[in-house]
């Protein structure tokens, strides 16, 4: 607990702590417990000492799209504020895999794959967090040296009872599924990891609530000073409803394209737009007021402010020019229904053709257009399938391809053929 008291500082150290806590409060579902940061945001300011800012990934997947940055723009802003961020891979933790929201046991990774996806996590939060304001861990730099008669010690501080109170645990349990013992020390784990690295605090998602929680029990039981527990939302994917998933194909990847995460971020629904800027871009807070204003007395027309969220993603992730050229893109193709000048050719064999002429379906496979026939189908059917700017919607279609020819697919897919 910290020793300082809200009533023995200055005025413009009180500002100063509201400020900070202005900005750290935007988004957050829940802080636990709030008086406790600002106590803590007020030692660092009288202090001058920055708080130890955590968070856990476990590198299960390579990629990180949109609804990964929630929790990393937070601590982007912790970053601004002078705080030190602290990134725990959880390589040792990963070759467990984290049961939170899961109804069955998680396949467990192997060390080779933990390390190959931890790498390519490393290089893609560079793009949103500033590398020289943060210590990236390793988990098994602490967890890995544990001894037996360690982990038991470990155990020993959190009941089963207290166990099957996360969500998760209790409907496997009550619905008869196994529970792995080794799942259990999951959440000890990360918990420890709080222990070690002395965490002021600790961010995560709404579904990670026990397992942030858990660091606060454990540094009680070992001595040390309490983190607190702030949990950011789950963002919608692009359908509006489910979480954003790579599975599901609703997300925006941050490695994605230019022109595809500007296409993507313009099909966000209008009354996501908000949600969107505020958790997921780095626009300020009194930008956001203006916005929000904006929108809500109509000074500002929602296609507009979704622009602007689409030009803020490639800007964000891949530079000012790229936004601008990727912004020109749609306004050409889409707005003004106009083919884009950069058409990429591709050369169609003259083995591709039968009697001279081919399926539609087979050419959109050949060409890339699409991952296999039965999409191209769906495709077409659906009437997300151009040539030469007139729809095609029987399936069938085959025609006497010609150079210069112009195969669309959906709104960003583009190709110019040559044949020969």
């Amino acid at each position: 607990m910290s020793t300082i008291k809200w009533e023995d500082l200055t005025n413009g150290q009180r500002e100063e702590v509201e400020r900070q806590l202005a900005i750290i409060r935007r988004g957050t579902v829940e802080i636990v417990p709030e008086e406790e940061l600002k106590l803590k945001v007020a030692e660092s300011v009288v202090t001058g000492r920055p708080l130890n800012v955590k968070i856990g990934l476990d590198p299960s997947s390579p990629d990180i799209h949109v609804g990964h940055t929630v929790a990393l723009q937070k601590l982007r802003q912790f970053q601004d504020l002078g705080h030190e961020i602290q990134l725990v891979i959880g390589d040792f933790t990963g070759m467990i895999g984290d049961p939170t929201g899961k109804s069955e046991t998680r396949k467990q990774l192997s060390r080779e794959q933990v390390v190959r996806n931890a790498q390519t996590y490393r290089e893609q939060i560079s793009k949103i967090l500033n590398p020289d304001k943060m210590k990236v861990y390793y988990n098994s730099e602490w967890l890995a040296s544990l001894t037996f008669a360690d982990v038991v010690k470990l155990a020993s501080h959190v009941t089963v009872a207290r166990m099957l109170e996360r969500d998760d645990f209790s409907k496997r349990y009550g619905s008869g599924q196994a529970i792995h013992i080794h799942e259990f020390f999951y959440p000890l784990m990360q918990g420890y990891d709080s222990v070690a690295l002395e965490t002021d605090i600790e961010l995560g998602g709404t579904d990670q609530k026990f397992n942030l929680l858990m660091g606060r029990t454990l540094q009680r039981e070992y001595g040390k000073r309490l983190q607190i527990a702030i949990m950011m939302p789950l963002l919608e994917g692009l359908d509006g409803v489910q979480k954003m998933s790579k599975s599901l194909g609703n997300y925006i990847g941050i490695d994605e394209e230019p022109n595809n995460i500007y296409g993507k971020a313009m099909s966000v629904p209008d009354e996501l737009m908000l949600k969107y800027f505020e958790l997921a871009t780095d626009i300020g807070n009194e930008e956001l007021a203006e916005l929000r204003h904006g929108l809500e007395t109509g000074a500002v027309h929602p296609r507009d402010a979704k622009m602007r969220l689409a030009r803020t993603f490639v800007r964000m992730y891949h530079g000012e020019e790229a936004a601008q050229a990727a912004e020109q893109h749609f306004v050409t193709v889409f707005q003004q229904r106009a083919l884009p000048d950069d058409i990429e050719e591709k050369q169609i064999p003259a083995e591709w053709l039968e009697n001279g002429r081919i399926r539609l379906v087979k050419l959109l496979v050949e060409l890339g257009l699409v991952p296999s026939g039965g999409e191209a189908r769906r495709n077409i059917q659906a009437g997300g399938v151009r040539l030469n700017e007139e729809k095609v919607t029987d399936v069938m279609f085959e025609y006497t391809p010609a150079d210069g020819d112009v195969l669309q697919v959906g709104k960003r897919k583009f190709v110019k053929i040559r044949v020969g």
